[in-house]
């Protein structure tokens, strides 16, 4: 496949009505364009996770990537750990970007393989696990099931485990908010994305990602039970925190 049909043109042309914004074979298709170009610091992210995961996954563990989309953080996490005693969990509830996944990890992650999962993470339960990765999934998550999916997570990772979690925040007021909103479309269109592309994505996304602010995730954070949180990552709206059982 070229390049070119790699590229995300989703919202290249003007449309009568611009549906809802779905993970889709053809998002799936242009998805690494289409994440790198629209999320500043993406890359520095993923890599980064994978040296979190060098210092904090524990030999006889489990590992989860909910929401793991391609699979570029597990990728990242299975270069970069020792021990091939740790279950490697991704879950997605996209069929489409399972079955890439699956394609792509296959080819680099054998030893320790790495389970995919199709399903909702609402639905999981997690076990054992010294390391959780939230890359840009709990945004999607209905706002009011949010609690209960982080209190899942807690208890059902041991003590001293890492949560990773990135998300696009809300500014606390509406300056704050005009003038990140503004740096973060002058991102994309730095990246090569039009006035029209933007509009039409950002039309898409409204009423599927919901943000919330920073002291949301935070003061959520330690009332599930996480004993420190951090943020290790910020650009523009965009953040990554790191949560400590």
């Amino acid at each position: 496949m070229s390049e070119d049909t790699n590229k995300d043109r989703l919202y290249a042309e003007a449309q009568d009505s611009v549906s809802d914004f779905v993970f889709d074979e053809r998002v799936a298709g242009v998805f690494p364009d289409m994440i790198n170009r629209s999320v500043p610091g993406y890359g520095t992210i993923i890599n980064m996770i994978g040296t979190l995961a060098a210092q904090h996954i524990q030999a006889g563990t489990y590992c989860y990537d909910l929401g793991c989309s391609l699979g570029a953080a597990m990728m990242a996490i299975h270069a970069s750990i020792d021990t091939k005693d740790v279950q490697l969990v991704g879950v997605d509830n996209s069929p489409a970007m399972v079955a890439r996944a699956k394609a792509k990890l296959a080819e680099c992650c054998q030893d320790p393989p790495v389970e995919l999962i199709c399903a909702d993470i609402r639905d999981l339960r997690i076990q054992r696990a010294s390391m959780v990765v939230l890359n840009f999934t709990l945004q999607f998550v209905p706002a009011e099931e949010r609690v209960s999916v982080l209190k899942m997570i807690h208890h059902g990772m041991l003590s001293g485990g890492l949560l990773v979690l990135s998300e696009k925040i809300a500014l606390p007021d509406e300056a704050s908010q005009q003038l990140f909103t503004e740096m973060h479309h002058g991102f994309k269109k730095a990246q090569g994305y039009s006035d029209l592309e933007i509009s039409q994505k950002r039309s898409a996304l409204e009423d599927v990602l919901i943000p919330e602010t920073l002291r949301c995730h935070i003061e959520r954070l330690k009332a599930v039970g996480f004993s420190r949180v951090e943020v290790w990552f910020q650009c523009f709206n965009f953040v990554s925190l790191l949560a400590i059982k």
